[in-house]
């Protein structure tokens, strides 16, 4: 397609100043820029040309923190990210995804993550998934066959582990060991881009430091980077942090914290003391950045706040403790009056556990509600109605966690190697709004509203600052040859129209999306066009 975007404000990513400009994209690619006062450019007239006063042109927004990884293949029009300017996602978050598998790994991350992404072997019979991959490179080539936006896979450290070790709590034998390195590399070499850990989850969380350098030395060879959910966002998370630096700079790998914040009262106030360590390390020379989304609450699954001991032995051990008295007992008591590892070492506050979807539809009546809140109305504990709800639904339940602070949300965004990502959970009958409005909220709420940052640097946190993380030669900028991933606002109306009341509705302000030169929204509508296909690691010359 020959498309002129004629008159519009150019937000080009880098971070400097807008300009207005004529642009021309040709083939799928920024053909030229012509600034007021330029020559023509010698090209052809267009065939199609939008009027783009009072609109603002960026490169397309990056999702470095996604959770589409079976949404894009159930829905390839996806909407939820499309409407808000995404052109990138980054999947296979958190230490779990579904590549590399075999038959027994794949059915144990089904179930495991269910709650993330739908798609367990518990679930809807009718799921229009076909689980028919097994390798990195094989999921990537399923994306191929076409979908809304382009993604970018992490190899998941917790998959690996399961797929080499299994569910057990222990270090890995050095067979082991030398499995999930040949694993890792060889999800590389198909063409993720890094690696991710979820290290609150089972079976990831059972990776002792040593191990988790030897994998990221892996990382480092084939120039990826380390993407790691780390052990604690409250009760000792700076440790947390500081052993994520660590381990990096000891394996020369990269480092990119996944949605990184202080949470839990524990830290309030304190996203400071959070990055002046990450300054310090900076300043030494490691490679570090990070991602958030600009909301307070957090969103997970139920069952990830219990204690991980709970969970060894995989989804059927866990249930089979749970339905045991004794059993249950005990990990209440972790829960509420020690601090379970999986809640990030602070005793259970019900009352900010919201369950924010569940796996089957007899079980509807707790979305929406607190535990608390569902407690009080059947007269018993708090525990008493978490418990049969994590039976109930088979580990299935989502939920919203109220732990977090504006001021440490704002402190974080404004910083140097701050990125976007929404860690968008599109499962569930009342979804955290982030996966519906996070980068119009950014735009909208942040920078319009607040002055957070101005509307040029949080255009670069969202464009060439992943695109740079990514190492992509031709993305993240509005420049003459760069790919024609590129977005269209009102910066005077767009913002985010999800809100906790109502996460799905879509926002406003963004009429106009490209993907590879091809408008997979226009004058506000989803088109049905699916030009995005999956990005792979560059190979080192």
């Amino acid at each position: 397609m020959d498309l002129l975007i004629r008159d519009t404000r150019v937000i080009d990513g880098s971070g400097a100043a807008s300009y207005r400009a004529d642009v021309h994209v040709r083939d799928g690619r920024i053909a030229a820029i012509r600034r007021e006062g330029d020559p023509a450019p010698d090209l052809a007239p267009a065939t199609r040309t939008i009027d783009a006063a009072g609109l603002a042109l960026a490169p397309g927004f990056i999702d470095m923190h996604a959770h589409s990884d079976l949404a894009l293949l159930r829905d390839p029009g996806h909407e939820a990210k499309v409407a808000q300017g995404v052109t990138l996602e980054v999947l296979g978050q958190d230490g779990l995804s579904y590549a590399p598998v075999d038959d027994r790994t794949l059915e144990g991350v089904r179930r495991s993550i269910a709650g993330w992404n739908g798609g367990g072997p518990d679930g809807d019979p009718a799921d229009s998934v076909d689980f028919d991959w097994r390798t990195v490179g094989e999921y990537l080539d399923r994306l191929d066959r076409g979908i809304a936006v382009n993604a970018a896979y992490l190899v998941p450290q917790g998959t690996v582990r399961m797929y080499a070790v299994g569910w057990d709590d222990r270090p890995a034998t050095d067979a082991e060991l030398t499995r999930m390195k040949q694993l890792v590399a060889e999800g590389l070499e198909q063409g993720a881009v890094g690696m991710s850990s979820g290290l609150t989850y089972t079976p990831g969380m059972y990776a002792p430091a040593a191990e988790l350098t030897e994998l990221c030395r892996v990382v480092a060879r084939y120039d990826g980077y380390y993407c790691p959910h780390h052990r604690s966002y409250g009760a000792g998370a700076l440790q947390a942090y500081e052993e994520m630096v660590q381990l990096t700079r000891e394996a020369g790998c990269a480092l990119h914290l996944a949605h990184a914040t202080m949470n839990f009262g524990v830290n309030k106030g304190k996203a400071g003391d959070l990055l002046a360590l990450l300054d310090a390390a900076l300043a030494e020379g490691a490679d570090i950045s990070l991602d958030t989304y600009p909301y307070t609450p957090g969103s997970t699954t139920l069952v990830a706040t219990l204690p991980s001991w709970a969970s060894e032995g995989g989804p059927d051990a866990l249930l089979a403790r749970l339905a045991d008295d004794e059993t249950a007992e005990k990990i209440r008591h972790h829960l509420e009056e020690i601090g379970s590892d999986g809640c990030h070492g602070v005793p259970m506050e019900w009352e900010t556990i919201e369950i924010s979807g569940v796996g089957r539809p007899e079980l509807t009546s707790y979305v929406g509600r607190t535990i608390e809140q569902s407690a009080k109305d059947r007269g018993e504990t708090p525990w008493v109605t978490a418990r049969r709800l994590l039976i109930d639904d088979r580990l299935s339940s989502t939920i919203l966690q109220h732990v977090g602070h504006e001021e440490n949300v704002r402190t974080i965004m404004r910083h140097r190697v701050h990125t976007g990502g929404s860690d968008g959970i599109l499962q569930g009958a009342k979804p955290h709004p982030r996966a519906y409005g996070t980068f119009p909220h950014y735009l909208g709420r942040y920078a319009r509203e607040l002055g957070i940052l101005s509307l040029e640097e949080t255009v670069a946190h969202l464009t060439s600052r992943p695109a740079a993380r990514l190492r992509l030669p031709d993305r993240g900028l509005v420049r003459e040859g760069y790919r024609a991933d590129l977005v269209l606002f009102d910066p005077a109306t767009v913002a985010a129209g999800s809100t906790f009341d109502a996460p799905r509705t879509l926002p406003t302000g963004i009429p106009y999306v490209l993907v590879d030169g091809r408008f997979a929204m226009y004058d506000g509508v989803r088109t049905d066009v699916l030009a995005g296909r999956s990005v792979r690691r560059t190979p080192r010359a």
